[in-house]
């Protein structure tokens, strides 16, 4: 499945060194002023090889929208962006061309579609990515308009963990860093990784702050659980908490129950949100980022014929890759938001009465 979403659907096209990705948005009501710098200025923020803590690969990342938008408004059909890829350099994995990457998902795409598409691990690979940033930043002009923001920040580097959360430093850090005080350890366990030809994991926390109470479509659709979804969806995410998250495993119902006073919540363990719908907190997910399966150390390994090798990789690749999963992290929030805002439109009479009794 290449689509995302119920109102607000998302698809994305293309492979890492295919010759352009990019993304149909379809379901954004006409009349969003669509700012294509600030949609530019998103891509910026995940773009490779700006810093030696990522990728060398040097992709401009220049978007291009192609339908959808008529004197800088949406037009309520389908919004079309792509992104050519201009700084792809396959003869890297020529060493690769036949085996199977330990970590990577060369071996299940391989079994599940017969074909070895080698070039940097084609539609798997996190270069995808780009599309759904490009896509999510329309989807934050689109709660801007609602009063709601989106922001993330990494919270934990290689077992280094934040004290406190700064989401102001975390906007104008290389790592992305919530807290000051851990950024330096976390980017010096980053940079000793890659200088030991390995990687690190990391953890990124996402907020959004503004969201209305109402926002989620229990049973089977619930705000959670298709926020879980979504970053579980992310190359390299291995687990999602919600909340205080498996935390809650390990306390007493009066620890763990948010108490609810006239000035709002006591507490918010719950991540702002009960029963799989917005409960008008600020919402919290955390999504935990496995170590960069790329790493230039040899390894152990099978090729296509069943041939046991061992062999060392080549090429461009994050020491860490939570470090530029920050920004998709707040790409897929907002688009899981924007849908279920489009989605809660419908869940009262009232709500229709209002709309075409006005027409």
């Amino acid at each position: 499945m290449n689509t995302f979403g119920r109102k607000l659907r998302l698809t994305t096209f293309g492979e890492s060194h295919g010759k352009a990705i990019g993304c149909v948005l379809d379901g954004v009501p006409a009349g969003l002023a669509i700012d294509e710098a600030f949609i530019q200025s998103e891509l910026d923020r995940r773009r490779p090889g700006q810093s030696a803590l990522t990728t060398g690969r040097k992709e401009p990342d220049r978007v291009e929208i192609l339908s959808g938008v008529f004197e800088g408004k949406s037009t309520g059909t389908p919004i079309a962006m792509v992104i050519f890829n201009t700084d792809q350099k396959s003869r890297d994995y020529e060493n690769v061309k036949k085996l199977f990457r330990p970590g990577h998902a060369d071996y299940t795409y391989w079994t599940k579609y017969g074909i070895r598409d080698y070039r940097g691990g084609g539609r798997s690979s996190a270069r995808e990515t780009a599309a759904r940033v490009a896509a999510g930043a329309v989807a934050k002009l689109m709660l801007r308009e609602l009063g709601i923001t989106v922001e993330a920040g990494i919270v934990e580097i290689d077992g280094i963990e934040a004290k406190r959360c700064d989401f102001e430093h975390a906007k104008k850090s290389p790592l992305n860093a919530l807290d000051p005080e851990a950024e330096k350890a976390q980017e010096a366990a980053v940079l000793a990784a890659k200088e030991a030809h390995d990687s690190v994991g990391g953890a990124v926390l996402t907020r959004a702050v503004g969201v209305p109470a109402g926002l989620g479509e229990p049973l089977y659709y619930k705000l959670d659980a298709i926020l879980a979804e979504a970053m579980m969806g992310i190359n390299a995410a291995k687990a999602v908490e919600v909340g205080v998250g498996a935390a809650a495993a390990r306390m007493k119902g009066s620890e763990n129950n948010d108490p609810i006073t006239p000035e709002g919540f006591g507490s918010n363990n719950s991540g702002g949100i009960l029963g799989g719908i917005s409960n008008g907190d600020e919402i919290y997910v955390t999504t935990w980022f496995k170590p960069t399966p790329s790493i230039f150390k040899e390894q152990q390994s099978l090729t296509t014929e069943g041939e046991s090798i061992r062999y060392k990789l080549k090429g461009r690749h994050d020491p860490c890759v939570a470090i530029r999963g920050v920004i998709v992290c707040e790409a897929m929030m907002a688009l899981t938001l924007a849908d279920m805002a489009l989605l809660n439109m419908g869940s009262r009479m009232e709500h229709l009465t209002k709309v075409y009794s006005e027409l």
